[in-house]
């Protein structure tokens, strides 16, 4: 174990990533602190999702660092990467729900089956119901997945990520093919995590609206609802956004840089509002 003094929930250091012939991530460096969100932009294939994969330990790094809370995890075995999973929450693309699960068994799977918190059933089973609640998603829980819209199976892929109450939660594409109303609905929930749960929150998305919503508002406990930040009410942390481009990370900055910058690749993805 490392030492961790500055609180970094997230550290990139020179990492490269190569799959055969193709270099997926390209000599990438960046740091998050804990409590701290980031807004991972870029054309598909551009090396997002690989960099959440890297940080769960499903991809291993060709070369460089990556620490978790200030565990190099770049070498681990999978019997030491339990530990550190237990601390990270994952929504992949399109929610990988299992299908032939119903709702309540999906949530409940992290508990039952990561070894460094793993949870007896009836725990487990109070666990999920209070995940799926916290989604607002009540009376869900012995439906199927195929029962469900598609809003309806992304916020039950959030309630799965979220259910161990990790310090560390990746959302990949959390929006990707769903109307605008129901997307918002999504980052509301992010939003309600992150300030609820004061998570460092990774986030992939094409929309920059995400990042905007993300970067100005808060959660509002008494309204349920997303509301503008003032001062003193957006709770501790700091959002920037990571630009990446084949492989390689082109910008990392705060909103006011992203608006500000001429690069048109940058450019192209805050004019994509949809």
């Amino acid at each position: 174990m490392e030492g961790n003094p500055a609180g970094v929930a997230l550290k990139f250091d020179h990492v490269t990533v190569s799959f055969i012939d193709n270099l997926a991530l390209d000599d990438v460096s960046f740091e998050v602190p804990a409590g701290d969100t980031r807004i991972l932009f870029g054309a598909a294939g551009a090396g997002k999702t690989v960099v959440l994969k890297t940080a769960l330990g499903l991809v291993k790094a060709s070369s460089g660092r990556v620490l978790v809370f200030g565990q190099d995890i770049t070498n681990m075995t999978e019997e030491q990467l339990f530990n550190v999973r237990s601390k990270i929450g994952m929504l992949f693309q399109e929610s990988a729900l299992f299908d032939s699960m119903t709702v309540e068994d999906n949530v409940a799977y992290p508990l039952l089956n990561q070894p460094a918190i793993r949870v007896d059933a009836a725990e487990a089973e109070r666990r999920a119901a209070e995940a799926v609640n916290f989604v607002g998603l009540e009376g869900t829980l012995e439906k199927f997945p195929s029962e469900l819209s598609g809003g309806m199976r992304r916020r039950v892929g959030v309630a799965r990520a979220v259910v161990t109450n990790p310090p560390l939660v990746l959302f990949d594409s959390p929006t990707a093919g769903l109307d605008p109303v129901t997307a918002n609905t999504i980052i509301k929930l992010i939003v309600k995590q992150r300030d609820l749960k004061h998570t460092t929150t990774l986030l992939v998305t094409h929309r920059y609206q995400n990042g905007n919503l993300l970067a100005n508002f808060h959660y509002e406990p008494a309204t349920d609802s997303l509301d503008p930040n003032r001062n003193g009410t957006r709770p501790a942390g700091e959002t920037k956004f990571l630009g990446f481009k084949a492989g390689k990370l082109i910008f990392e900055g705060s909103q006011q840089e992203v608006e500000a910058s001429k690069d048109s690749y940058v450019v192209k993805f805050v004019m994509h509002n949809g």
